[in-house]
Parts: C-alpha cells; structure tokens; sequence
C-alpha cells in the first residue's frame, strides 16, 4: 500500500497493531483523525497515555481500579462471601453486564497453558489462598464460583483451583455448561449437549 506520506504510514502502522484492526481500517482511522481538529487528537492521545500509565490494580482482587481497591471490592453492597474467579477484566464486564451477580471477584490475569509456557505461579492464585485465610469469622467465603471457558486450558485451571482450594473448606462451584437460548439442538457440539444434560435442573 502506497502512502502519501511517512507520518501517516507510521501512524497507520501503529493502529494496524492492535486487534481486529487490518492496515485498510488503520488508514482510515488516520484520516479520520487528521481531519479532527488537533486538541480531539490530542484528548485522545492524552486519555490513552494516561490509560497506560496511571491505571492501577486492586490489592484485593486484581481488577483494574483507579486506586488500590476496585469499586467492586470496596462497595459495601456486594457480597463478600461470595468471590467469582475469572481470567481477566473482560470476564468482568461480561459477569456485570448480566446483572445477576453481586459478589466480589477474583482475576488471576491468564490461564494454565503448558503449551504456552504458562503455570499456576505466572497466576494471582496464591494470592486468592490468601483472602481465604485472612478472611474473618464475621464476614468468611461461603462459597468461590470458577467462571472460566470450557476449554481444555479453563478445565485444567479448575482441576487446579479446586485442588488448591480444597483445604480451605470453602464451597467450590462452576458456572452451569449448556445450551445458549434461541439455540438448537441439532446445532449444539456434543460435548455442550451433553454437560447441559448432566447438569440439568429441574423444570419450575
């Protein structure tokens, strides 16, 4: 691809870097933000230079967070006995977005994949075996909720946690496996089909 000049190129190379961003969408993007005037730019070039350099990660539970607790681990209307273990911030937002959950949250920053050279010690799960253990006996974990995807990866994370997590006595749970709504069964993975069969529950 032809440039009409070396700054746009540059700047077309650098947005082509992040996901899902090909060169043809970067190089618009540029133009877009060349016909902006130049203090939007600058806001914006601002906000994301601040973003890198100024966000911080709660002490508790390792969400983004503006200080050293997350907004989540320091409202006093969740839940603390309950912590949901996730990924990372994006299994959050997703958790949040349902509305359903009010406990607090756990994220251990990736996943077990021996093929990627990633072990528990690479993960905050140490640091969860702690907040067991320094919880009080006025406000104890009753129960920890393992919301990882159902790959090989996610279910050799849980094999893990569970086994870790054992010796605290706190009850260990995953989140139900099964079929999507507005979903058919004929185009369900058998594997899908099958944990949604075993976990079945009953018809109120």
């Amino acid at each position: 691809m032809n440039y009409p000049s070396r700054l746009i190129e540059d700047a077309v190379n650098e947005i082509a870097k992040l996901p899902g961003i090909g060169k043809k969408t970067a190089l618009r993007l540029a133009l877009h933000l060349l016909k902006r005037d130049e203090e939007q730019t600058r806001a914006l070039s601002d906000a994301l230079l601040s973003m890198r350099t100024q966000t911080q990660f709660c002490r508790q539970c390792h969400n983004i967070a503006d200080g050293e607790l997350c907004a989540i681990c320091s409202s006093t209307k969740r839940d603390a006995s309950l912590i949901c273990v996730v990924v990372d911030t994006r299994d959050v937002l997703a958790i949040e977005n349902t509305s359903q959950y009010h406990g607090h949250y756990h994220v251990l920053g990736g996943i077990i994949s021996p093929l990627e050279g990633i072990g528990p010690a690479d993960l905050h799960i140490e640091s969860l075996v702690r907040r067991l253990q320094q919880a009080s006996e006025q406000e104890p974990v009753r129960e920890i909720i393992l919301a990882l995807s159902p790959t090989m990866e996610g279910d050799t994370t849980a094999f893990y946690l569970q086994k870790k997590l054992k010796p605290t006595g706190v009850k260990v749970s995953t989140i139900a496996r099964g079929i999507p709504i507005g979903g058919d069964l004929e185009y369900a993975d058998e594997i899908t089909l099958g944990r949604s069969i075993v976990s079945r529950v009953a018809y109120d």
